[in-house]
């Protein structure tokens, strides 16, 4: 595995080929690993595959969190404000907004767009509609959500849903399977003016709300089918703006152009877990989640598989985003440390015992089987899967690692139709979100029915009552305490295996254009992945002066 990480480096540093020449004002963006592109700009559901950045670039959301600098920005709401019995939410709209078409966006759009995830439940992957009574325009400009309950969360989900508009989603039959292969929107850039299996484009909005911008004219998307491919292309100053694991980057890539070439990867990116199905045996005992837990040497996974670009996960599982939420004796927890041998005694108590040729088997004698599932072309990943097999081999677990591409990945792993998977978190302004989707039964979906989040099918109704209460109050050290105790019932019940938090991975070339977040500027992050507050970046690009 070092040899191949070696010549790949190797390789990267060797390049020094003269980028093409490109067409001047034009962005080229890497951000995701695809064969061949499908056209889809279908910004409400989570399944529908969407071509980046249909959701924060092409459509955009009443507010934008960047978790940065721990800030909402106003976007097409200029604000919002909570009645005093917290029950109802009102947003004023920024007035002399308009859609790609040119008619007005008003609140009636934004009442249609939450309506159409009411009448549509597979579009309510957040479940908004838990706890929304109703939504509707009361002028021109102000929405107003009547909550069925106190939800103080529940700003932050509505605030950063995309808005789409009633002239033309009303008439669209099934806005599930919809592919909006000609988007009307608000984002900075509408115009799909190119769509080939290898090559798409998106041209300005010419009716954008921000005056003067997007100063970028166009952005430029190549289809790379693995991370190798994308890392070639922006060392060879193909791409301007990536999201891409590359490694030892500071030589491959920032050294080559030290002027130019920029990398930033915080701590801010969700969490990389290794999600285990617990509809399925044993993988529903606690003893079983945390036994191959203990079997992974977490210091030597992320130093083979992510370089050292990040720490091994603690077990509250939170990013350095949440850092001032931690809690200190939480994170101690013993089961995200390697120990083989108390790894091993977990085994024994679950009645899974070593049998004469070293494997573990299950009550009816046969061997305990377990496929790690995970995307072909994310080389970081397909590493961390390899090593994460390797060390449940050495607990007596057949581990195999399966890769595939990415949208038979993610059907599987929204269905729950896997045994063992690596995927990330969802993640919002404060750990609620991320607990959420990790621990309540309400964002349970039954097997073979999609799934926002909550891949592993896990709830505990103790660890709900606490979020429940989170829910209903707005005071600091309130939400404070009740959060920890929410990482101690976390670490209590193992329901995920954390493997480390992912670096928010960002690298940009400011040859062509200036504006890229940095450490020193980090307005936003500078991973392109990092939704909504992406559309920050995509609005404060400009191409450099000649």
């Amino acid at each position: 595995m070092r040899v191949a990480l070696w010549a790949l480096t190797l390789l990267l540093v060797a390049c020094k080929v003269e980028p093409r020449p490109r067409p001047p004002g034009v962005l080229f963006v890497s951000v995701e690993q695809q064969s061949a592109w499908v056209r889809n700009f279908n910004p409400l559901f989570a399944g529908a595959g969407s071509r980046w950045p249909t959701r924060a670039g092409v459509y955009e959301c009443l507010e934008i969190f960047s978790p940065a600098v721990g800030q909402w920005t106003p976007w097409l709401a200029t604000g919002h404000a909570w009645s005093e019995d917290r029950r109802t939410l009102r947003f004023a709209l920024r007035p002399g907004v308009r859609w790609s078409d040119g008619r007005p966006f008003t609140a009636d759009d934004v009442a249609f767009t939450f309506q159409l995830l009411k009448q549509h439940a597979a579009l309510d992957a957040g479940g908004v509609w838990r706890f929304v009574e109703d939504v509707r325009a009361e002028d021109a400009h102000t929405v107003a959500f009547q909550f069925s309950r106190i939800y103080i969360p529940g700003f932050a989900e509505l605030a950063q849903q995309p808005i789409v508009p009633r002239h033309v989603w009303e008439k669209v039959a099934d806005p599930v399977t919809f592919t909006n292969p000609r988007p009307v929107a608000t984002g900075p850039f509408t115009e799909v003016t190119v769509f080939r299996n290898q090559v798409y484009e998106l041209g300005r909005n010419p009716h954008y709300w921000q005056p003067g911008k997007p100063a970028v004219s166009a952005l430029r998307f190549l289809a790379f089918p693995t991370n190798d491919q994308a890392n070639l292309a922006l060392v060879e100053g193909e791409v301007d703006w990536a999201g891409n694991f590359v490694p030892a980057v500071d030589r491959t890539f920032v050294a080559r152009d030290p002027a130019h070439h920029g990398r930033w990867f915080p701590l801010y990116g969700s969490t990389v877990f290794l999600y285990p199905n617990t509809t399925l045996p044993p993988l529903d005992d606690v003893r079983v989640r945390k036994a191959l837990s203990m079997a992974l040497d977490r210091e030597r996974l992320v130093e083979i598989a992510m370089y050292g670009y990040t720490r091994p996960a603690d077990a509250t599982a939170l990013n350095d985003a949440y850092a001032a939420w931690r809690d200190a004796d939480a994170a101690q927890g013993a089961w995200v440390k390697h120990d083989l041998e108390a790894a091993k005694r977990l085994l024994d108590e679950a009645g899974l015992k070593e049998g004469p040729d070293g494997l573990r088997r299950k009550a009816d004698g046969q061997p305990l089987a377990l496929d790690i599932e995970v995307v072909g072309g994310w080389s970081d990943w397909v590493r961390a899967g390899q090593v994460v097999a390797r060390d449940l081999r050495k607990l007596g677990v057949q581990a195999q690692l399966r890769t595939y591409e990415f949208g038979a990945w993610y059907a599987r792993l929204q269905k729950g139709e896997f045994q063992l998977a690596i995927s990330w978190s969802l993640d919002g302004p404060t750990p609620y979100t991320f607990y959420k989707w990790q621990l309540s039964p309400r964002t349970v979906r039954p097997v073979g029915e999609v799934a926002a989040s909550n891949w592993h099918r896990f709830g505990d109704e103790e660890a709900d009552e606490l979020l429940t209460r989170f829910e209903r109050t707005d005071a600091e050290d309130e939400q404070r305490a009740l959060m920890a105790a929410v990482q101690r019932r976390y670490s209590e019940l193992a329901p995920s295996i954390p493997l480390f938090p992912n670096p928010s991975w960002g690298e940009s070339n400011s040859r062509r254009f200036t504006g890229f977040p940095t450490e020193q500027n980090p307005y936003a992050r500078l991973s392109p992945h990092a939704e909504p507050d992406s559309l920050l970046v995509l609005t404060s690009l400009a191409p450099r002066e000649p």
